[in-house]
């Protein structure tokens, strides 16, 4: 477990970085926003980065944020968590409770019961789409040739507030090919936010227009081992 002056020194490291790739790339480093995965941490290890003065964070479950983030989010209400894990329709009523984002609406199932749910809470947090660029039969996501489809679905039909798409390329190719196919899907349909890149590819997302990178092991190091209790 990385402590406190680590996460402090980590944070700023990366932070760093994207800034260098966002010069890189002539655009402005304000432009990208930082998610600390803090996924498996403990809320000790997340308050670290809080004291620090991150404020943007990533989590899979909605069981683990629940258990985390409400005595969190007490002492530092203008955190905001966003669900970066696969999301079971039966959950939405959890997650849109607990997550201010959620980034991987990928069935249409799951996007009406989003729908419902919203309306049943008058509370809307942001949607991403999650497209899956390698088609991996193992990885959830729209695929490519159905994104403009169900984009417009969610967003037209549904009335779902789709801000922007995010992607996990396969772990063996080029994660630049796939950063730039989410980024044409997202121009052609008038999508200005990229959520895209993670703590070994995040400066090549920057270059190719990421709004928002999940880095997780660079700011707290590795994983802790947790009973897996299902999104």
């Amino acid at each position: 477990m990385a402590t406190s002056s680590e996460i402090s020194e980590n944070l700023k490291t990366v932070s760093e970085t994207i800034q260098m790739a966002a010069e890189k790339a002539g655009r402005s480093p304000l432009d990208v926003t930082l998610v600390a995965v803090s996924k498996t941490h403990p809320p000790e290890t997340v308050r670290q980065a809080l004291e620090a003065g991150h404020r943007i964070f990533g989590e899979n479950k909605v069981q683990e944020a629940e258990d985390k983030w409400p005595a969190l989010k007490a002492q530092y209400p203008d955190a905001k968590v966003h669900l970066i894990g696969p999301l079971q329709s039966n959950k939405t009523k959890r997650a849109v409770q607990v997550f201010d984002v959620i980034e991987t609406v990928d069935r249409i199932k799951l996007a009406r019961a989003l729908a419902r749910e919203f309306d049943l809470q008058a509370k809307r947090p942001d949607c991403y789409i999650q497209i899956n660029t390698g088609e991996e039969a193992q990885k959830a996501g729209i695929l490519p040739t159905e994104a403009d489809a169900f984009i417009a679905q969610c967003r037209d039909h549904l009335h779902l507030p789709v801000v922007g798409l995010m992607c996990i390329p396969p772990a063996d190719e080029n994660p630049a090919l796939h950063f730039a196919l989410l980024s044409e899907i997202a121009k052609r349909n008038g999508l200005q936010k990229l959520s895209m890149g993670m703590s070994g590819d995040y400066p090549v997302a920057v270059e190719f227009g990421a709004t928002s990178v999940r880095v997780g092991t660079a700011i707290f190091g590795s994983r802790a081992l947790v009973t897996d209790r299902g999104a």
